[in-house]
């Protein structure tokens, strides 16, 4: 059918200028779909729109009508709730016979977890993981939230430890410091740390690696804050295969990475022109939050 005698949409003509790029990125979604003979399914999210609660509807939208098919997800998310994070996974793992994760961008912390329970991660020269090592919120003097790596709370008190192993005596200046170290908030840190190791060895077992001691060696360097200094450090395709993951890199030029970046960059605009923080899409789902 030519340009000049193309069908005629059923929608409206205003619903349809109004939804142009809904339809433009569905037929994105579905020439990615007949290349690689796979459901994909969409979960966008903007740097402030951390997994949470919301995202569990979203998802059973996304797998509505899907059972036991080789299943992508296009994930860009800065992480987030580690709990939602693995019933998410549940939830495509049941519906799926295979599952592959495809990070266009980013895909950190708590994402980075759903990607190490996918059986794949697809990559590109833009693409990054991070560090699994859990962030804890807290209020400080001024009255204001920020996070902090859970390990840090506990490596700040064996460091006044050795300090006073080292003098002998208690220096005032860490006196404010012991103030806002209570004995319940390092048991919180504790259990966050061993938490995500946890659900990065478990899945890893599952998926990519049938060692345990590979396994949990690779959930250890994940969650070394030693190793990445930084919550935000990148892992690239290199690193994370150099790690022991199951990587697949597409180069730019390939036809796949080429129709997947321009997707991944159609969901960017559409979300920073809507102010949108979170888009789920399929060929058939279209929902935002």
């Amino acid at each position: 059918m030519t340009q000049a005698n193309r069908e005629i949409p059923e929608r409206t003509p205003l619903f349809h200028a109004l939804q142009s790029g809904r339809y433009d990125r569905r037929s994105d979604i579905q020439d990615i779909e007949r290349i690689t003979g796979r459901k994909l399914l969409v979960y966008f999210a903007k740097p402030h729109a951390g997994i949470d609660h919301q995202d569990v509807a979203a998802f059973g939208d996304l797998l509505h009508g899907v059972n036991k098919q080789p299943i992508d997800l296009l994930l860009q998310s800065p992480g987030g709730d580690i709990d939602i994070a693995e019933k998410l996974v549940n939830l495509i793992v049941s519906r799926s016979s295979e599952f592959r994760v495809i990070v266009a961008e980013s895909a950190k912390s708590a994402a980075t977890l759903m990607a190490l329970a996918s059986d794949e991660i697809v990559m590109g020269d833009t693409s990054e993981l991070g560090p699994i090592d859990p962030q804890v919120t807290v209020t400080t003097a001024q009255g204001e939230m920020i996070a902090r790596p859970a390990s840090s709370f506990l490596d700040g008190l064996e460091l006044i430890k050795r300090q006073v192993d080292k003098s002998g005596e208690l220096s005032p200046v860490y006196f404010p410091l012991l103030a806002t170290l209570d004995p319940a908030l390092l048991d919180y840190c504790e259990k966050a740390i061993e938490r995500s190791q946890r659900f990065a060895e478990k899945w890893l077992l599952r998926s990519q690696c049938k060692l345990e001691d590979k396994a949990r060696e690779i959930s250890k360097k994940l969650a070394d804050t030693k190793e990445y200094l930084s919550h935000g450090a990148m892992i690239d395709h290199k690193a994370a295969k150099e790690l022991g993951l199951k990587v697949k890199f597409y180069p730019h030029e390939d036809e796949l990475s080429q129709r997947i970046w321009r997707l991944y960059c159609k969901y960017e605009i559409a979300s920073t022109t809507s102010g949108v923080g979170k888009m789920f899409e399929s060929a058939i789902v279209s929902l935002s939050i």
